[in-house]
């Protein structure tokens, strides 16, 4: 970015950020000052260590120094909801914000994963979902974002398999009321496998540096399958691997990260997101 970012920011630069603990590992800054710059606007997103102690003065600090916009990430998720004046029915829904909003010292809470997940799996692996019949393994926070953003997609099924099959039960009485959420077993994977459309991800087994574990065999599963993963670093899990070996479509977690950026950048700026610039920054910076 050099020298002419010095020249650029002044007393009107609009100020963005991600809070977290720990932080040091974001990816954030690096994908929305890609964005920013390349719609040339006035803005700069930087990264902010908050330890849980600190969250209530963090959010006093937003309003103070008239931040226009904050990414909550691990540990803050939950904790942030109480501190701000609105949350989205989204984020009340899946229990956690991600993303808060600064209209006029008013914070509003979103939360752009699972939207973002959804996004970008409509957008690099299957246009339309709905009627689609799909296993999503794990019920975690991660799950329970996703199940949520895809009950408005009118699939036919939406099955969560977990290992403890009582927090699979659990989110699936939560988002019942959303659409057809069933927990199940992980044996009874066995009995559905043949009329599964899309397997879902949501854990982290197969994650850096255990990027030879994988959540799940496909044998018994259809080859027009799609499978999909949250996990992006590795870029290809071992899961996916196997679904490409097969002929299967896959979908890694690269989309779900970029378009959870990008949603909360068009609440920031009002600006359509310029999606590959943010994807090839992140790209980057993973090789």
């Amino acid at each position: 970015m050099g020298d002419h970012l010095v020249n650029r920011i002044s007393s009107e630069t609009m100020l963005l950020g991600v809070i977290g603990d720990p932080i040091r590992q974001s990816k954030s800054p690096l994908m929305h000052n890609s964005a920013l710059q390349a719609l040339g606007l006035d803005g700069v997103y930087t990264a902010m260590h908050v330890l849980p102690d600190k969250l209530e003065d963090a959010i006093r600090g937003v309003r103070a120094l008239g931040y226009r916009g904050i990414n909550v990430t691990i540990p803050h998720k939950l904790d942030v909801m109480p501190l701000l004046d609105e949350v989205d029915k989204g984020a009340r829904v899946i229990g956690a914000v991600n993303t808060i909003v600064n209209d006029n010292g008013k914070l509003i809470g979103y939360n752009t994963d699972g939207i973002g997940y959804v996004r970008s799996l409509r957008e690099e692996a299957e246009s339309d979902l709905r009627g689609k019949r799909i296993l999503v393994i794990g019920a975690g926070g991660a799950a329970r974002g996703i199940v949520y953003a895809l009950t408005q997609e009118s699939p036919e099924v939406i099955w969560i398999a977990n290992r403890t099959v009582e927090r699979a039960v659990e989110l699936a009485a939560d988002l019942q009321s959303y659409g057809n959420v069933q927990a199940i077993e992980l044996e009874r994977i066995l009995d559905i496998r043949s009329n599964v459309d899309i397997v879902i991800n949501t854990t982290s087994v197969g994650m850096f540096p255990h990027v030879d574990a994988s959540p799940l065999s496909l044998e018994g599963f259809r080859t027009d399958l799609i499978v999909s993963d949250l996990i992006y670093n590795p870029l290809e899990t071992a899961i996916l691997r196997e679904a490409r070996l097969r002929g299967s479509r896959t979908h890694c977690g690269l989309g779900m990260f970029v378009y959870q950026g990008a949603y909360a950048f068009e609440y920031w700026t009002g600006r359509a997101a310029p999606v590959e610039v943010m994807r090839q920054a992140v790209l980057q910076s993973l090789k």
